[in-house]
Parts: C-alpha cells; structure tokens; sequence
C-alpha cells in the first residue's frame, strides 16, 4: 500500500515536501498541550497496513519527544505495517562517552529510546565525535544523509572567490571535503572553549584575506565559535564571512549576534524551519528514506 506521511509540529513545511517527493500521501494528526502540559495525540486517517512516515526534526527534544512516541505507537496500535520516522536534527550526540562519574551517556541512551519506537531512521550530518556511525548506537536501520555536496553547490553559485573555514581541527576532513568540491582553499580555526559559551579562536595562517571567508559548520547553536571568528577574520582585515550551517538550532539571539558580529549573511539548510534556510536537502532525504521505505533493500 502507498505509505502516508504524518508530520509532527514545526515540521509541516519539510513534510509536505518529502511526501511528493516520495509520492506518498500526506495524512492529518493533530498534537497539542492541555493546560498541565501533557500531550494530546490523534491520528485522523487510517493508517492500518500502511508504510507510516513520520517526519520532525528534533530541534528542542525534551519537548517533542513525547508527543513522537505517542503517535508512533498510536500508528502501530492502529494496524501501521512499518513506522519509519524521517528526523532532519537528530539531538543528543555529543553525549556519547562518560567524561565524569555519574554522567547520562545520552547519545545511547537516546537511541535506545527512538528505537524502541520506530523501524528506521533517516536524519542529516548527525553530529558524531567518537562514534563512527550510529550503526554504532542504533539497532534499528538508519540512514545518514550528507549535506557537504549541497553545501559547495551553494558555495559555487552564491559565493565568488571563497575560501572554506572550519571551526575546529575536527572538521578537517569535511571542510577539505566542501573546498576541493568547491575548487577554493580551506583553513581551519583553533579553538579552545573555556565553556559552553566562552571560545578562543585562533586563526589559520593559510587564511588568504583577499578571499571571501565561508565559515562552515554542521550545527549553529549559540554560535559562540562563530560569532567569535567572525570578529578575528573582521579585525584582521578579512572581508565580511558568509556563515553556513547545516541545522539552525539558533539559541538566544545567535543569528542577530552574527550579523552583529560582522557577518555578510547566514545560511542554513531546511533540517530546522528558519528564515536562514536556502538549501534544500529535500531530495537527498527522499532518496535515502526510500531505500529504508523498502524492507526488501534493507
């Protein structure tokens, strides 16, 4: 049977979008919060042995997890033939060892919890440190989608002259990656944080200030990194950065510091629904849900 696409709130847009690129059928589900804060949660189409989809980005997951396994198991009561959920910003990552006695290790945790729920996961450029793929942390099939490609695309069309700056030594490789697609040089930051929102960055000697810095990174949270290096490249002389990220997270005014800052503009792809999005990843997550859409390639 054609599966059906059933989109969590602040989802809608990129559901909507993955549905007629899949050519599935969009379904209704209404979610909201009584007055005390617990979730209300109903499916308004049939969904008995249908392939369900479930589509939402994780952006502020405390929030949202709930009101996810309440309609992914809402949809399995009801007679769904397989749950897939399509999650854009998977949350959690970092977490993924024990650094002091005690400590949640969120990251496994957090999987253990999803797969509990759902048969498969597609979401773009989790944010690994340690693991080497959520295989590593998942038991169910999952698919992790590359925005880099798109990203040079973007850098190509948008950006005369640039050269590809990543914010630490770990993001070496997919910067080089980004660049060489690109055909521009690539620097990389040193940074030392001193806390959650306090950096120190020191600047790559292979910047060349006559270039259009790019500053890339996977996840824009508080930007401190950012907003940071923006104000170095400034006042080095560099030419106003373009800062593009994958997720916009974007906590407490991030993107007004930015441009405070010094940046030219910021950019985001369409994981997390924010005005910064001009890149769409679309069809790259069509493509590898449709594979985990289909048991017998799996």
């Amino acid at each position: 049977m054609t599966p059906i696409v059933l989109s969590l709130p602040g989802s809608e847009a990129i559901g909507r979008s993955l549905a007629s690129a899949l050519q599935t059928d969009v379904g209704a589900c209404e979610i909201r919060r009584f007055p005390d804060g617990e979730s209300y949660v109903r499916i308004d189409v049939p969904v008995a042995g249908r392939p369900v989809v479930l589509v939402c980005t994780l952006v502020r997951p405390d929030e949202k997890f709930m009101p996810l396994a309440f309609l992914a198991e809402t949809a399995r009561e009801l007679g769904a033939e397989r749950i897939g959920l399509i999650c854009p910003y998977l949350p959690y990552m970092r977490q993924d060892i024990r650094f002091h006695p005690g400590e949640a290790i969120s990251a496994r945790l957090f999987a253990e919890l999803l797969g509990r729920h759902v048969d498969w996961l597609v979401t773009v450029d989790p944010h690994l440190h340690r693991l080497r793929s959520l295989t590593d942390i998942f038991a169910i099939p999952t698919a992790a989608v590359r925005a880099a490609p798109v990203l040079s695309d973007w850098i190509l069309a948008n950006v005369p002259d640039p050269i590809v700056i990543g914010p630490d030594s770990e993001s070496e490789q997919w910067v080089a990656s980004v660049a060489e697609k690109v055909g521009a040089p690539f620097a990389v930051l040193r940074k030392s944080r001193r806390g959650d929102r306090d950096v120190a960055i020191a600047l790559d000697a292979r910047i060349d200030f006559q270039r259009t810095p790019v500053l890339v990174d996977d996840i824009i949270s508080t930007a401190g990194t950012m907003i940071e290096a923006v104000r170095r490249l400034r006042a080095a002389g560099a030419k106003p950065p373009v800062c593009l990220g994958v997720h916009a997270v974007f906590a407490d005014g991030a993107e007004t510091a930015l441009m405070a800052a010094g940046a030219a503009k910021v950019v985001t792809c369409n994981t997390i629904a924010h005005g910064s999005n001009a890149i769409d990843l679309t069809s790259l997550i069509a493509d590898a849900a449709r594979t985990l859409l289909s048991p017998t390639k799996q």
